[in-house]
């Protein structure tokens, strides 16, 4: 893609960019991280930033393949009415990847007294926010996500396969850790994909080539805005879907897409500001102030409550095995890879917590609220995280996490803790939404499970 970007940042230039467009996408972001929108013509520019447009309630509310939720309590229970939703202002930006002049609007669902929609999960993250600006505080957020571009062809008896690969499916000997040479080889598709994060002002720090054939990672600027970030980091999902499409490729966040191969992960980074903007982590170069250690503790008590917005698919859970970089306790340490969550403390005033559980498919504003609602709660409580890791050594208290699916939905579902961060009703949706894909899974049979058991069961 050549020529300039468009960068719009004022209403009046919103406005002008919708009017001028040919179609307009409006989506909004369900509870499992899928947009769900419509096109729109030019007409509607104003109404997307004003009062607002129609979308039905229950488009919050769709399990993986969008479908109602039987038990979710809106679309069958009330008749399935409409809500207003609003456009969120910066995502106003042209689609680098359609044709045409095709313009795009995340939206956002409001009640009538002006207050998010429970089951919109931007409201479940504002509410968090509202709970730390309410005392003074402004968590900041950084982003390192993972994707793999694959061949959306079936290759040598595969569903997917990296890019070239051969008829067994396999070019293990192609993969290159940081490697230039792997960034190189996909540069066409890399650079539309800069561009596009660029046009929508998603800022970007570093691009590496992963562990995967065709994995990669992009870190998303370390701000002092979960919202913005968790925004940005929907916006930069669905710019590389769409973008690896035009390139016929296909971009997916799965968590575990080739089972021999490293998964994705979304590792989040997190300090909190006081009123004066400094860092309320920041101690000295031996160790972190005692409050980090306080939102440690509530992190690690939080973590197997809170671990289905982490991992919240069937194959979510194939990252998690011992041995690997996706750990299987709630364990902390300093500077470790190995643990659940690693505090880091190379530069005091930039003390922070990097959160190292959550799969690339997660809902990040999901993730977001868990992790930031139980740092809050940990600071509030004074907790304890409990012995640190050292290695591979496991600290002694560290929770052993539900690493299958049905008990972490069973967890989530009957948590105290989980309730009160994410609000009693969204938790019953969420837990619902869950259960019904499960039941799902559990009808299909797969051709593991007849090669396994049809002769010889």
């Amino acid at each position: 893609m050549t020529g300039a970007v468009d960068i719009v940042s004022s209403h009046e230039d919103r406005l002008a960019l919708l009017g001028q467009s040919e179609l307009i996408e409006a989506f909004i972001i369900d509870v499992n991280g899928v947009p769900r929108g419509k096109w729109l013509q030019r007409d509607k520019a104003g109404a997307l930033l004003g009062e607002g447009i129609a979308i039905p309630r229950s488009a919050y509310l769709l399990d993986i393949w969008g479908r109602d939720i039987v038990e979710g309590g809106i679309a069958f229970d009330t008749g399935d009415p409409d809500g207003t939703c609003i456009a969120v202002p910066h995502s106003v930006t042209r689609m680098q990847w359609a044709e045409g002049h095709a313009t795009q609007a995340l939206l956002t669902m409001r009640e009538a007294d002006g207050s998010l929609f429970y089951a919109d999960p931007r409201g479940v993250l504002a509410r968090v926010l509202d709970r730390y600006a309410a005392q003074g505080l402004t968590p900041s957020v950084g982003v390192e996500l993972e994707f793999y571009l694959v061949d959306p062809n079936r290759t040598g008896g595969q569903r997917i396969a990296p890019r070239g690969a051969d008829e067994s499916a396999w070019r293990g000997w192609q993969t290159d850790t940081m490697g230039l040479w792997e960034i190189h080889d996909y540069e066409p598709i890399l650079r539309d994909l800069l561009r596009a994060a660029s046009s929508q002002s998603i800022a970007l720090d570093t691009l590496i080539s992963e562990n995967g054939p065709g994995q990669f990672e992009v870190t998303l600027r370390y701000a002092p805005d979960a919202m913005r970030i968790a925004d940005d980091a929907v916006l930069f999902k669905r710019a590389v879907k769409q973008i690896a499409r035009k390139h016929g490729l296909a971009a997916t966040f799965m968590a575990k897409p080739f089972g021999n191969w490293a998964g994705s992960g979304m590792h989040v980074h997190m300090s909190v500001l006081d009123r004066k903007g400094l860092n309320i982590f920041t101690g000295d170069a031996e160790k972190p102030s005692p409050v980090l250690y306080h939102a440690l503790g509530g992190l690690v008590a939080a973590m197997p409550d809170t671990m289905l917005v982490l991992a919240p698919h069937a194959n979510s859970f194939r990252r998690f095995a011992p041995g690997t970089h996706a750990p299987v306790f709630g364990d902390w340490g300093h500077d470790n890879r190995l643990s659940a969550v690693r505090v880091i403390n190379a530069e005091p005033r930039a003390a922070r917590i990097e959160h190292r559980v959550a799969g690339a498919d997660c809902n990040p504003y999901l993730a977001f609220a868990g992790m930031l609602g139980a740092m809050l709660d940990g600071i509030a409580d004074r907790a304890d995280p409990g012995p640190e890791s050292i290695g591979d050594k496991t600290g002694a208290a560290a929770p052993r996490l539900p690493i299958a699916w049905s008990a972490a939905t069973d967890r989530f579902a009957g948590s105290a803790r989980s309730a009160a961060i994410f609000g009693a009703a969204f938790q019953g949706i969420f837990a619902a939404c869950k259960r019904q894909e499960i039941d799902e899974f559990r009808r299909r049979i797969s051709d593991v499970e007849y090669d396994a058991y049809l002769k010889n069961a």
